[in-house]
C-alpha cells in the first residue's frame, strides 16, 4: 500500500509538472523574420492572434538576402524568412538550406504563371510570393479630355497620345529615371510578354540556377529583342539625357501641374492624385506585340528553414504559421487598404476604384514579376541611362548588359567586429532576450546614458560568434530609421515611460506577445501578463527600487512615428540623435573599441 501511494504521488507530481509546460514551448519558438517594421504593427499581431498555442518570435530583420546568407553561414538562419528586394538568382546560395514547398497546398494555390518565377531548375520551390504591388502608367485622364486626345488602348495609341501632347506643348510621358528600379522596370515592362514566355522562363531559370559556378549572362533568344524594344520606346516617348535628372518629386510635380500627361509609377500614385482633385487612372504597359502587362513587385517573399524537417512537431507549427501568413485576411492587412492583387487562387482579388480599369489584365494573369537581382539593378541603371542619353543603341546596350552580368563579384569588406560568443535571441521569462540585452547594453555605452529603453523591434536577432563586416554589423540594428531620443528624467517619469513601452501607447508599438516587449538596459523590470495585456509592476536599478525623486539620463530607441506620443509634451523635450541608430552603431563599432559588445543582463521578470 505504501509503495502504491508513493507511485501515485509521483505520478501526480509528474502530471503537475507536465501541466506547467505547454505544447506552445516545446522545441522552442518559431522564429519569423520580417523585412520591415511596418509588418510588426498589424501583420505580426494578427498572425500571433490566429495561433495562440504557437510561441512565435517576430524579428524585424533586413530587406537584404546578404543578411540571410550571413546568418546561414554562421548557423543562425531563422525558421521563417521574408524579403521584399528579392530575386531567385540572389537567393540561390540559400537553396539547400530552405524547405522545398513545391508539394504544399500553399504552393499549389499560386497560379502557375507566377510560381514559375520561383521554381528552381530541379522543380523545387523555396519561396512563395505575397500579393502584388502594381507598377504601370499613371495617366491624367482629365488632361486627355481637356485636349480631346483618346486614351491609349495599345502601344500605337500610346505613342500617338505622346505625339499629340507634344504638339500642344505638354510632355506625353516621362519617369524618374534617376533611380535604378525605374530603369530596370521600364526595360522589363516594355517586353513583359516576351520575358514571361516559355523562352523567357527558360532563361530566367538558368540565370537563377545555383549549380552555375560562373555568372550567367543574357541569352541570344529573348534579350536582343528586349533591348530593341527599349530603344524604340525611348524614341517614341522622346526620352533624353535631361530625363535622367528626374527624381520622384520632380516627376510628380510635373504631373500635378499638368506639364506631363503620363508617367511610370505605382498604383499608389493614383490614390494620391485623386485626393488632390486630379482625375488620375492606372494603365498597364502596352507591349509592342499587342499584349497588356502590369509589372509587379511582391510585397514580400516567404521561405522556411530546411532544418524544420528534423523536428516534425516544429515543422507542423511552422507550416501553420505559413498558412496564416498567406491567408486572405493576412494579405489584406499587408496591402493596408490598397488593392489586394494576390498571386494565390485562394485569395480573392479586391479592387478599389484606383485599379478597376486594369481588372481584365489581372484576371488574365498578366502580372509580370520583375527580375530584381542586385546585378540587374546596377546594370539596368548603367545601361538604360546610356540608352536614354543616346550613348548606346539596342545592340550596344545588349552587349554591355551581358558583359556586366558576367562580371564576378567584388571582394568582401574588412571585418570590423568579432564577438567572442553567440547570444540567443529567444525570450526567457526570467531574464529576457540575451542577444537584445547585449545590443541594448552596448548602445547604452555608445550614447553614454544611465538608462536605455528600446522598442521590441529594435534589433535583428542573434548576436553570432562570427566575423562581421561593416555592412553586417550595421544590420544588427533594425533598418527602418530607428532613432535615439534622450533627456533627463526623474524616477517617476522613468516609471511612466517604461510602463508606456510595456503596455503600449497611441502611435507606438503595442506588445502582442512576450518577444515583442521592450528591452531595457541599466535597469531591471518586473512585468505581469494578464489575458495578453502587460503591466509594469516593479522597476529597479542596481538591485534597488527606483524612487520617484531619483534622476537619470535616459535614451529611448524607437522609430520617429512611435515617439510622437512623447514628443508632443513640449514641457519635457527630448534631444533627437542627428543620425539613425544604425549609423551611430556602425560608427561606434568601427571606431576601434577593443570591446564594443557589453555582456547581457537579466533585465526582465515576466509573471
Amino acid at each position: 500500500m505504501a509503495a502504491l501511494l508513493l507511485t501515485l504521488a509521483m505520478s501526480v507530481s509528474l502530471l503537475a509538472g507536465c501541466a506547467g509546460r505547454t505544447a506552445k514551448d516545446e522545441g522552442g519558438p518559431i522564429r519569423v523574420y520580417l523585412w520591415t517594421t511596418n509588418l510588426y504593427d498589424k501583420y505580426a499581431p494578427y498572425v500571433q492572434a490566429q495561433l495562440p498555442d504557437v510561441n512565435i518570435e517576430f524579428v524585424v530583420g533586413n530587406n537584404d538576402l546578404d543578411f540571410y546568407k550571413f546568418l546561414n553561414e554562421n548557423d543562425g538562419l531563422p525558421d521563417v524568412i521574408t524579403c521584399c528586394r528579392f530575386s531567385l538568382h540572389d537567393a540561390s546560395p540559400l537553396k539547400d538550406s530552405l524547405l522545398d514547398l513545391s508539394t504544399t497546398n500553399e504552393a499549389g494555390a499560386v497560379y502557375n504563371t507566377y510560381l514559375n518565377s520561383f521554381m528552381n531548375e530541379d522543380g523545387s520551390v523555396n519561396w512563395l510570393p505575397v500579393s502584388a504591388d502594381a507598377h504601370g502608367i499613371i495617366v491624367d485622364r482629365g488632361l486627355f479630355e481637356q485636349y480631346d486626345i483618346p486614351l491609349p488602348t495599345d502601344y500605337d495609341s500610346f505613342v500617338s497620345a505622346c505625339e499629340a501632347f507634344e504638339e500642344v506643348g505638354i510632355r506625353g510621358f516621362t519617369a524618374d529615371y534617376m533611380y535604378d528600379y525605374t530603369c530596370m522596370e521600364t526595360l522589363q515592362g516594355v517586353s513583359a510578354g516576351e520575358l514571361a514566355s516559355s523562352a523567357g522562363r527558360k532563361w530566367r531559370t538558368a540565370y537563377s540556377d545555383p549549380r552555375n559556378d560562373e555568372p550567367v549572362g543574357l541569352d541570344d533568344t529573348v534579350w536582343p529583342g528586349v533591348f530593341e524594344r527599349m530603344e524604340q520606346f525611348i524614341q517614341d516617348t522622346h526620352l533624353t539625357a535631361e530625363d535622367l535628372n528626374n527624381n520622384y518629386d520632380a516627376v510628380t510635380e510635373l504631373f500635378q501641374n499638368g506639364q506631363v500627361a503620363m508617367y511610370f509609377g505605382s498604383s499608389a500614385g493614383v490614390k494620391m492624385f485623386r485626393e488632390q482633385g486630379i482625375d488620375a487612372i492606372f494603365q498597364p504597359f502596352f507591349d509592342q506585340n499587342g499584349e497588356k502587362w502590369i509589372v509587379t513587385t511582391p510585397y514580400f517573399q516567404v521561405a522556411l528553414n530546411r532544418e524544420l524537417e528534423q523536428d516534425e512537431a516544429r515543422r507542423e507549427k511552422a507550416m501553420r504559421v505559413l498558412k496564416v501568413m498567406l491567408s486572405a485576411e493576412a494579405q489584406n492587412i499587408v496591402c493596408d487598404g490598397q488593392d489586394t492583387l494576390s498571386y494565390s487562387q485562394d485569395v480573392p482579388l479586391r479592387f478599389t476604384e484606383y485599379l478597376s480599369d486594369v481588372r481584365p489584365v489581372v484576371e488574365e494573369n498578366h502580372m509580370y514579376i520583375r527580375i530584381a537581382s542586385n546585378a540587374f539593378f546596377s546594370a539596368s541603371k548603367e545601361v538604360v541611362s546610356k540608352m536614354i542619353a543616346g550613348t548606346y543603341d539596342g545592340e550596344q546596350a545588349y552587349k554591355a548588359f551581358d558583359s556586366l552580368l558576367r562580371q564576378t563579384e567584388e571582394s568582401e569588406e574588412d571585418v570590423v567586429l568579432t564577438p567572442e560568443r553567440t547570444y540567443s535571441n529567444v525570450f526567457e521569462n526570467e531574464g529576457g532576450n540575451a542577444a537584445y540585452s547585449v545590443m541594448a547594453n552596448s548602445l547604452r555605452g555608445c550614447y553614454g546614458t544611465d538608462v536605455l529603453i528600446a522598442a521590441g523591434d529594435s534589433f535583428t536577432g542573434n548576436v553570432r560568434k562570427a566575423e562581421y563586416t561593416k555592412k553586417m554589423a550595421g544590420q544588427m540594428v533594425m533598418p527602418n530609421d530607428l532613432r535615439a531620443y534622450s533627456r533627463e528624467m526623474t524616477g517617476g517619469e522613468l516609471k511612466e515611460t517604461v510602463q508606456a513601452f510595456v503596455a503600449g501607447y497611441e502611435g507606438g508599438l503595442v506588445p502582442f506577445n512576450a518577444g515583442s516587449l521592450p528591452i531595457v538596459s541599466g535597469i531591471a523590470m518586473e512585468v505581469t501578463e494578464n489575458n495578453g495585456a502587460y503591466t509594469l509592476t516593479a522597476l529597479t536599478k542596481d538591485g534597488k527600487a527606483v524612487r520617484d525623486d531619483d534622476v537619470f539620463t535616459v535614451t529611448c530607441l524607437a522609430a520617429p512615428k512611435c515617439m510622437a506620443h512623447f514628443l508632443a509634451d513640449e514641457s519635457r523635450p527630448f534631444a533627437e540623435s542627428s543620425a539613425s541608430v544604425r549609423t551611430d552603431w556602425t560608427q561606434y563599432v568601427t571606431e576601434g573599441h577593443t570591446a564594443p559588445l557589453a555582456a547581457p543582463e537579466k533585465y526582465i521578470t515576466l509573471r
